[in-house]
């Protein structure tokens, strides 16, 4: 056991380096943040009955067209294996993946991280599965359909407060097929036990329906010196399924869903995304393959937002906005969601600051229940393409209806009650006869 001047001397250390490490970070409460009415701050412990070899923190996320990944993690070691099947406590098929784990600086050492790739998997299937063999614990879910419509659930700035468990209860009451998380996961700042319960957190909801996320600026982590590798606990927990849209980097990717009805381009903020580097060339490249002919939508999302009219995190996108713009223009993408700012606005269709029937509508959606609270500091007077704002925590939910038709619902937590705050239809890009992508 170690001894009380050294544990005391540890101790010292570590509150000496998250010091430091948020003054790194940059990801303090921005001005014009109003806290709500307090909400405890959340830390999701191991349940008292699981043991070293007990799977936890499980999540999955889509690879392809008909498979799914599977992500865990045992204090102890384990096989890197998950058995399922389409009945309960039945599994006829089984899949073995990769075991890995990470150290952040000397005060922290990662569980045993196991991944496993499952599939082909039938669509609109419930599936049955275990990990590691592991008999104390069975989860499921049900894969996405094979076409429209589909339903997508969207929430930025996630966190693990009162909030956030309000959020996520929403969120399992109702029916979708996949959830979009457009950065900012967890707020570990650093102290990587954050992440750990983060995802017990969330298992109940990541075990059953896919997290497809991407990347914001309190997932970067790094410090000077001492930590310099970004993304070193994101890239660790949150492997996405950026090979096999043939990016370069786990920060962006694209995947399909409905049957390829829908193509979903998660961009990365916090990659170089100048003109010529790997993201710029990676981006054109994917929307040049879309085929609108048979891919009726296209989604974008990113964290920090090209439009808004909030103080907080004024013109923080700006520069990507400048340099991807066009790209995502001219690949008629028809919606791009965003996080960073705590609070709720949609934009009308809008390219180069002003309004244009052939851009994207921009929504921001950086709501889901972080610690920092609400922005709520506006411009005055509205801007004409500003079509609704609030800040309030919160959820989306994008119901893809058909191949012209998705309705967008933003729900707010006020008062712990789901209330659709606004609600509109949106007619697909591919629809619009004026709009037809040139090739």
């Amino acid at each position: 056991m170690a001894s009380l001047p050294f544990l005391r001397l540890r101790r010292l250390f570590l509150l000496l380096f998250l010091a430091v490490a948020v003054g790194c970070s940059g990801g303090g409460a921005a001005s014009g943040y109003n806290r709500p009415k307090a909400r405890e701050t959340l830390f999701v412990s191991v349940a008292d009955d699981a043991d070293g070899d007990t799977p936890q923190q499980v999540h999955i996320s889509m690879v392809g067209p008909d498979r799914m990944r599977v992500t865990w993690i045992t204090e102890n070691d384990a096989p890197a294996t998950v058995a399922y099947g389409t009945e309960t406590e039945n599994y006829g098929m089984s899949s073995v993946g990769s075991t890995s784990s990470y150290s952040y600086t000397m005060l922290y050492k990662s569980g045993n991280i196991h991944e496993a790739v499952i599939g082909p998997l039938v669509p609109g299937t419930v599936y049955y599965y275990r990990c590691s063999g592991n008999p104390s614990r069975e989860f499921f879910f049900k894969t996405p359909p094979a076409n429209l419509p589909i339903k997508f659930v969207v929430i930025g700035d996630l966190g693990q407060t009162g909030w956030t468990n309000s959020t996520l209860t929403h969120i399992s009451n109702t029916r979708h097929d996949v959830l979009l998380l457009p950065g900012d996961l967890s707020y570990a700042d650093f102290y990587q036990p954050r992440w750990d319960s983060f995802a017990r957190l969330v298992e109940p909801l990541a075990s059953s329906h896919p997290w497809m996320v991407t990347q914001g600026n309190h997932d970067i982590e790094s410090i000077p010196f001492i930590q310099p590798k970004p993304f070193k606990s994101y890239n660790a927990r949150w492997h996405m399924p950026f090979e096999q849209s043939a990016s370069p980097s786990n920060l962006f990717y694209s995947f399909d869903a409905a049957g390829g009805q829908v193509h979903v381009v998660m961009l990365g903020s916090y990659a170089d995304f100048e003109v010529g580097s790997e993201q710029y060339g990676w981006l054109e490249g994917d929307l040049e393959k879309v085929d609108r002919e048979r891919t009726a939508w296209v989604i974008g999302v990113l964290h920090a937002p090209w439009y808004s009219t909030n103080e907080a995190h004024r013109g923080e996108g700006e520069g990507m906005r400048k340099t991807m713009e066009e790209v995502i223009y001219d690949g008629r993408v028809d919606v791009v969601f965003a996080g960073h700012v705590h609070a709720y606005e949609r934009f009308t269709r809008v390219f180069d600051n002003k309004e244009d029937e052939c851009g994207p509508i921009h929504i921001t959606i950086g709501d889901g229940g972080n610690r920092e609270g609400l922005a709520s500091d506006y411009m005055n007077p509205q801007p004409s393409i500003s079509l609704f704002r609030q800040a309030s925590f919160g959820h989306g939910q994008l119901d893809v209806v058909n191949s012209t038709h998705a309705l967008w619902t933003w729900h707010r937590n006020d008062d712990d009650e789901p209330v659709v705050a606004d609600s509109v239809w949106i007619t697909s890009l591919a629809a619009n006869s004026a709009c037809k992508k040139q090739n």
